[in-house]
């Protein structure tokens, strides 16, 4: 019995050897832990027990019941595919993903990207020609406190009483009468001008064709015609007055006049000045009308100042040609040779200039108390020449004209409001094309100049450019005396090209590099190309064959 007693006592106090440490106060029921002998023994006794052995019967089933299976696959299989999707979501958190993934895919559909991508911004390209002069902002006295100075109230200010006109910046002087130094503004002192604009300025351009193209081959020609880069450049600092390309056909040269009565000369793929641009100065007011003589080759131009001008590169001046008290408009060449100009006064005075002779003019005839707008000789008959006058449009006959009083052969009527322009068309002078305030274009039919001549068409066209443009003027293309271009104030901003009876043949557009209203347009004397002036002092080119 003792010996049982000690056995027991000894297998209780191994037992209690196996309880864990005390537990916290916190804690229900005592906590066992398993030694380290009885652990490894357990495991003994799982490795020894084998598995089981069972069969497994594989049952027939019915082919709607495989196509419930393939059927619930392929929905586990969609739901898997899911973006987050986890083994064992609600119904709610999968039909969540499935809205998600729907809405991904309409996203997706939209492309909203490459529309974010066309939307975008352009960067402005960089400018080309003259650059601009970096003014100095006016530093203006730190304003103070009376109070804080101590200081009673001053006595009552002295108001600037004077008128907006007054406080506009002085006229420039005019430039003193004679020849003037053919001195670019944008070249160093004493540096000649390039050889290549000597050479080129003095060559003889090719004789003009005098046949016209049909209408398909035309059209054709203006939608080859483009503009690039290349073809933009800042000729003059202000806007652009009047413009001409020089007759030669193996380069590009252009000028252009500005208000200010700056002239710019321009080759797209010259190396000399501001990207191929050189400045002159040759007048004190705005340059309003320019033309290329033939050779011996010189520039002439007219200007608000009174004077009219002759570029001549071998001499390297601008001799005057004619002097006014009055301001000169327009004019336009007598005779074939060029020697013999036409010069409308804004008094509404005629006069006859020969630059051969030593004389200040020829003769000097009074057509109107009105403005003189324009003037242009018939281009066969050249005796004749037609004459805007405010809202009249009149052709004369030089041969018998007198001092005062002087009537017309030929009159075109119908005009409501002032008229900007009238040009008899380029090779047989059948026509006269007018631009008009009251917002037309018309085209007259003076075959026959007697009399009054009468309307063959008026197109629609909006003329009001406003204070700040040029007025808008339509222009003959000298290759087809049946068509015209005009600029346009529509947007996107274009250059319009029209028939004689109404029709529009083509409209130049450009978003990258046309986006100002183009007021002076030319096409040039024997080349497939355009040129357009805005009122920042840039010309637009449109041609068939650029120099890159």
């Amino acid at each position: 019995m003792d010996e049982n007693k000690t056995d027991l006592s000894l297998k209780t106090m191994q037992l209690l050897q196996e309880r864990t440490p005390l537990q916290d106060p916190g804690m229900d029921g005592p906590v066992r832990r398993t030694s380290r002998r009885i652990r490894e023994k357990q495991t003994q006794d799982k490795n020894q027990i084998l598995s089981p052995k069972c069969l497994t019967f594989t049952s027939e089933k019915n082919e709607s019941e495989e196509e419930e299976d393939i059927e619930e696959a392929e929905v586990k299989d969609e739901k898997e595919s899911l973006p987050g999707y986890r083994e064992g979501l609600s119904e709610y958190e999968l039909e969540r993903l499935e809205n998600i993934r729907q809405n991904q895919a309409f996203l997706s559909s939209l492309n909203l990207p490459q529309i974010s991508e066309v939307l975008r911004p352009k960067s402005k390209p960089t400018q080309k020609g003259l650059k601009r002069e970096k003014t100095e902002t006016e530093t203006l006295p730190v304003r103070k406190s009376l109070r804080l100075q101590n200081k009673g109230p001053q006595t009552t200010l002295a108001l600037d009483t004077t008128s907006y006109a007054a406080r506009e910046p002085e006229e420039k002087p005019k430039k003193a009468p004679g020849p003037i130094p053919l001195d670019p503004i944008n070249l160093d002192e004493h540096v000649r001008l390039p050889e290549d604009l000597v050479k080129l300025w003095n060559e003889v351009p090719l004789k003009q064709e005098t046949g016209t193209s049909d209408l398909i081959s035309y059209q054709q020609m203006l939608q080859k015609l483009a503009i690039n880069d290349i073809g933009v450049v800042k000729v003059v600092k202000d806007r652009i007055c009047s413009a001409a390309f020089h007759p030669t056909s193996s380069n590009l040269l252009m000028a252009a006049g500005d208000k200010s009565g700056h002239l710019g000369l321009w080759k797209p793929d010259a190396s000399w000045g501001n990207d191929g641009v050189i400045y002159f100065e040759p007048h004190s007011r705005a340059i309003t009308s320019m033309a290329f003589s033939s050779h011996p080759c010189n520039l002439i131009t007219v200007s608000y100042d009174g004077s009219a001008r002759s570029m001549d590169l071998e001499k390297a001046v601008f001799d005057e040609v004619y002097r006014s008290s009055s301001g000169l408009k327009s004019f336009d060449f007598l005779s074939t040779d060029c020697s013999t100009l036409l010069l409308g006064e804004w008094n509404g005075d005629v006069a006859v200039v020969d630059r051969r002779t030593e004389k200040i003019y020829e003769s000097l005839y009074a057509m109107a108390a009105n403005p003189l707008r324009c003037v242009h000789v018939h281009p066969v008959q050249q005796h004749y020449f037609v004459v805007a006058e405010n809202r009249f449009v009149n052709i004369y006959d030089l041969r018998h004209l007198k001092r005062r009083n002087n009537l017309p052969v030929g009159e075109l009527s119908s005009h409501s409001r002032s008229v900007s322009s009238a040009f008899f068309s380029p090779l047989t002078g059948n026509r006269v094309l007018t631009t008009c305030m009251d917002n037309m274009i018309r085209v007259f039919d003076t075959s026959l100049i007697d009399g009054r001549s009468p309307v063959l068409k008026s197109i629609s066209h909006n003329m009001q450019t406003g204070r700040w443009l040029s007025k808008l003027s339509a222009v003959w293309d000298p290759k087809q005396q049946d068509c015209f271009v005009i600029g346009s104030v529509d947007r996107p901003r274009q250059i319009q090209v029209y028939h004689e009876s109404g029709r529009r043949l083509h409209t130049f557009r450009n978003m990258d590099h046309l986006t100002t209203v183009c007021s002076i347009t030319a096409f040039h004397p024997s080349r497939n190309t355009l040129l357009g002036g805005n009122s920042s002092g840039r010309l637009h080119i449109f041609t068939d064959s650029f120099i890159n």
